[in-house]
C-alpha cells in the first residue's frame, strides 16, 4: 500500500500492513501476529492490541490526537456501515516502527477513556 485508507470492520489476519509504504489501515477487531511487519511509513490504527507486540516497534508513549476526531467526522459524513466505525477513544498509545526498515511508521492502539 502506498497511500489511502483501508477500513476493516472486523478482524484482520497475520501480517496486517506488511511492507506498507504509506497510508492508513484502521482495524476495529483483532489482528493476527506480526502486524506492521516491514512497515516503512504509514499508520496502523488498532482498536485492540496484538497478542504480542513485534520486537521491532518502540513504545513512544500515550497521546491524544486531533486527527482521530477528524477521521471520526469523516466516517460519520460517509454514512453507511462506517458511520460509527471508529471504536477508539481519541487517546492512543503510539509505537514507532518497524525499526528494522527505518522506523518511520506507527502503530496506534486505542485506550479506554
Amino acid at each position: 500500500m502506498r497511500r489511502g485508507l483501508i477500513l476493516i470492520a472486523g478482524d484482520a489476519g497475520a501480517y496486517c500492513g506488511s511492507r506498507m509504504l504509506a497510508g492508513t489501515i484502521v482495524v476495529s477487531g483483532r489482528v493476527g501476529h506480526s502486524p506492521g511487519f516491514g512497515l516503512k511509513r504509514g499508520t496502523l490504527l488498532l482498536a485492540h492490541p496484538p497478542a504480542e507486540m513485534p520486537a521491532t516497534f518502540q513504545d513512544a508513549g500515550e497521546y491524544e490526537l486531533l486527527f482521530l476526531t477528524l477521521l471520526a467526522k469523516h466516517f460519520e459524513h460517509e454514512g453507511g456501515p462506517f458511520k460509527t466505525f471508529l471504536p477508539l477513544s481519541r487517546r492512543v498509545r503510539r509505537y514507532c516502527g518497524d525499526l528494522a526498515t527505518g522506523g518511520k511508521g506507527e502503530m496506534l492502539l486505542g485506550l479506554s477513556s
